[in-house]
């Protein structure tokens, strides 16, 4: 009974090792597919901060302009800039150009074929990455109906 002192191998059986490679597996399926769509989620996630933002900044213009939107020919001075209360603008502030900026720049479209574009407009052209009616104050972004993020909403019902 107590004879001989057992020996004992050190390291791993076949099993413990088969066992941490398929645990180690069943992580990977499911770690790998949701890292894969990240970058998409950012955009999604960039493209409504961005819109936020202006809508922020437009609706912020209009409480300090008695209810008077950003005019489409002038929205880009009225947010970067200092202005008075009948909508002119400055680039340094005074003792009449008291309100504003709303914002420091006007962010990039994050997605789209329009991608990185800043231009404010009430139509699609060249360089123009939002979208604004100046009657309603209303901004969105400048993408097609096919243009889609990764849960298929479309990018226009931002």
């Amino acid at each position: 009974m107590f004879g001989t002192p057992r020996t004992f191998k050190k390291g791993f059986s076949l099993l413990e090792l088969i066992i941490v490679v398929v645990i180690i597996g069943i992580i990977a399926a499911i770690a790998v597919p949701r890292m894969s769509r990240g970058s998409g989620g950012s955009a999604s996630s960039a493209l409504a901060g961005n819109l936020a933002v202006l809508r922020n900044a437009i609706d912020l213009f209009a409480v300090e302009h008695y209810g008077a939107y950003p005019t489409l020919a002038n929205i880009e001075d009225q947010l970067l800039l200092y202005s008075d209360a009948s909508s002119n603008t400055s680039a340094t502030k005074t003792a009449v150009f008291i309100f504003g900026p709303y914002i420091r720049k006007i962010p990039p479209l994050p997605v789209g074929a329009k991608k990185g574009a800043t231009g404010i407009s009430d139509a699609d052209a060249a360089g123009v990455g939002w979208i604004y009616d100046d009657a309603i104050g209303q901004i969105h972004c400048n993408t097609v109906a096919t243009e889609v993020d990764e849960t298929g909403t479309k990018y226009n019902d931002y």
